[in-house]
């Protein structure tokens, strides 16, 4: 490799890859462009050299995509929050199917090149989607200001008007960065080692059009001014909490989380039922295709008034509760000790009384419930972003349920779980959703169903 940092070259865009850039080959180095669509031709500059790829910048474009638009967003290259936003939307859903795709042909789970994998499923008005925010705050020139950090950096990028973030709170957090000015509240300085406020969360039920709140600090503030303020100009805000996170990790949110002001929990809808979320519990961003997503994992996974469920990382209960009056039983964990509160409110308020929660990882509370008697026929797992955990899936393969549904939010992860599920399960189809419009991330529902000459009886012992 002869290239070298800050060298300008031709480049002819072949694809783009999981991050949403632009890829080609310059004399059989593989050169990734952040803005480069497939099909152009540009001139771009070097800006690192790694082992067999570098990175450029992109310079001129010579020959334009016809599937280029100019992003809305004003701050749209700055910020790097939404990669795609220069490429047309009906393309950007080609795209996310490409991703599976790329992923899949990478990790080579068994038979993926005869996969069904359909069209990703878009929305119709793709701005002002998300429904929660979470800006981290910074001090600039005596003044507060609130945003998300630049691509691998800590500049803080200013956003008071986000065209995918709800409009409500996105006026909160800018009402919110104003009161902090006025009480001289103290505000986070990593560099400057100075304790204080450091991310505002901000999230509004679609259903209900409630907010809650959530100040995260490095220290003790006084914050009843601003709450008083803000809930008088806010009628909407109906829970305003306190989370205190002194490390100097990148982690968001520390281990203790207090109610200042309101309710415990705010009230959402998915499908046909509503439910309870407490400040910390985790919910899909994107409120509207929620209803898209789920229904999708409804429909995947075909459970009798016999079968008894596990919902992997069931959060509040949200999905798994979708099932509850056509199984025999649900069971659901999750590490967040408010998510299960919720989960198990939300039941009894259901009337539901053959579910069951409880606290701790999915893979080694799964393998105790295993190990205890409680044999699943069905599956819905919904994992983070790094997927299923090794143990879990040595579980999976052990005890088999005859059948699962996978709801992924990363695609690598899921293309890298398939090699070990496809062992026992056949993927029925793979089902994408844009849960996250202008972005290169997608969400997918695969439908899993266990292979016939695996069909033999549940194994009884323990995972070790």
């Amino acid at each position: 490799m002869n290239l070298r940092v800050k060298q300008k070259i031709p480049l002819k865009i072949k694809r783009m890859g999981i991050n949403g850039e632009g890829i080609g080959f310059y004399k059989r180095t593989l050169v990734f462009v952040p803005g480069a669509l497939k099909g152009e031709e540009i001139f771009c500059q070097i800006t690192s050299v790694k082992h067999n790829f570098v990175q450029a910048r992109l310079l001129t474009i010579n020959k334009k995509s016809k599937f280029r638009v100019r992003p809305a967003c004003p701050i749209y290259e700055e910020c790097g929050g939404c990669q795609i936003m220069h490429l047309r939307y009906d393309k950007q859903l080609d795209f996310k199917k490409d991703l599976l795709k790329q992923a899949l042909k990478k990790f080579k789970p068994q038979g993926y090149e005869t996969y069904d994998i359909r069209a990703t499923i878009g929305m119709e008005h793709p701005q002002h989607y998300r429904a929660k925010l979470q800006f981290q705050t910074r001090k600039f020139g005596g003044s507060v200001r609130a945003g998300l950090f630049k691509e691998q950096s800590h500049h803080l990028v200013d956003i008071k008007d986000c065209l995918i973030q709800d409009e409500l709170t996105q006026k909160i957090v800018n009402r919110v960065c104003q009161l902090l000015d006025d009480y001289n509240i103290p505000v986070y300085d990593e560099r400057r080692h100075f304790a204080g406020v450091r991310t505002i969360m901000v999230r509004k039920s679609q259903a209900t059009n409630q907010v809650q709140l959530i100040f995260v600090t490095s220290k003790e503030v006084n914050l009843v001014g601003i709450i008083r303020d803000l809930t008088g100009y806010f009628p909407e805000i109906k829970t305003v909490a306190v989370n205190f996170n002194s490390s100097k990790s990148s982690a968001i949110y520390g281990q203790k989380t207090e109610i200042l002001w309101g309710i415990d929990s705010i009230s959402e809808e998915v499908l046909d039922y509503s439910f309870s979320l407490s400040p910390r519990a985790f919910y899909q961003l994107n409120t509207q295709q929620t209803q898209v997503l789920y229904h999708q994992a409804l429909q995947a996974l075909d459970v009798t008034a016999e079968d008894h469920l596990i919902d992997a990382y069931c959060g509040v209960g949200s999905i798994g509760l979708a099932f509850a009056n056509k199984v025999k039983s649900v069971r659901g964990m999750d590490i967040i000790p408010e998510a299960i509160t919720d989960a198990k409110r939300n039941a009894e308020r259901m009337g539901y009384t053959n579910t069951y929660y409880e606290m701790g990882k999915a893979e080694n509370v799964i393998p105790k419930w295993y190990k205890d008697g409680y044999q699943a026929s069905a599956l819905i797992v919904d994992p983070p972003r790094t997927g299923l955990d090794e143990k879990l899936l040595k579980t999976l393969l052990t005890y088999q349920p005859e059948k699962m549904v996978y709801v992924s939010c990363n695609v690598s992860t899921l293309a890298r779980d398939l090699v070990q599920l496809v062992k026992v399960y056949e993927v029925n189809y793979i089902q994408s959703v844009d849960m996250f419009p202008h972005t290169a991330r997608t969400e997918a529902v695969v439908k899993l169903v266990k292979r016939k000459q695996n069909s033999c009886s549940k194994k009884s012992k323990e995972v070790k």
